[in-house]
């Protein structure tokens, strides 16, 4: 990807507005830690791991990945591999960000752990070096503490409750992935891709191992982008 030059002269917002914006989307997004954690727990993960897990990941779509996969009773192997597939992702992330915030090497192994969606969304908005720093960095800490701990609450409060298919609380981690997702489909091209993986994923599932319909519907992506490279 080719990251744009900002002008010369760009005006840094005020602080409090880079502030506001990035404690929101912290706060939104940190929040849904509880559907991991009950998730976790619906899996037969114990409250300890779902920890680690959130501690060590800290990507959502992964952990969701890796549990829901788990939770199928799909081999281990192949449910960490869906989620480390989807968590290549960041790894592109890291490339514009590096050199949009252009950190000091000995901080840098301690950013990458903060390098997700939302905190590349809230420092690409940005308009200078130095409110995208801001942004990054109260957006990551807001939601690494807010996800974990939510995350410890949510299996904590499942572990309580027992049995969390009987409360209907098994669909916790879908629906909020699902809610999360929507609002990013904005072109033609993300709806189309969106929709053949849900169909390759939905139509497997039946006759494939659990995590591996994951896999197969990556293929969508590619799939679309080499449909709309043939259109005339």
């Amino acid at each position: 990807m080719v990251m744009q030059e900002r002008p010369e002269g760009a005006v840094g917002r005020p602080r409090a507005a880079v502030v506001r914006d990035a404690l929101g989307v912290g706060v939104a997004v940190g929040l849904s830690g509880f559907a991991f954690g009950v998730t976790a727990a619906g899996a037969g993960i114990s409250t300890l791991q779902a920890c680690v897990l959130s501690l060590l990941v800290f990507t959502g779509a992964s952990q969701f990945a890796l549990v829901g996969a788990l939770a199928a009773g799909g081999n281990p192997f192949t449910a960490a591999a869906g989620a480390f597939f989807l968590g290549t992702r960041n790894a592109f992330y890291g490339l514009r960000l590096s050199q949009l915030l252009a950190l000091p090497r000995a901080v840098r192994p301690l950013a990458a752990h903060w390098v997700i969606d939302e905190t590349t969304a809230v420092a690409l908005a940005q308009p200078d070096r130095k409110s995208a720093r801001l942004g990054f960095t109260v957006t990551g800490l807001t939601l690494y503490v807010l996800w974990n701990l939510t995350t410890l609450l949510g299996a904590l409060g499942a572990e309580a409750i027992g049995d969390t298919g009987a409360w209907g609380l098994d669909a916790a981690g879908p629906a909020v992935f699902l809610a999360l997702l929507a609002p990013m489909l904005k072109t033609s091209t993300e709806r189309a891709v969106a929709g053949l993986a849900l169909v390759l994923g939905l139509g497997l599932l039946p006759v494939l191992p659990a995590g591996v319909p994951v896999l197969v519907a990556a293929l969508a992506a590619p799939a679309v982008l080499w449909m709309k490279g043939r259109r005339p």
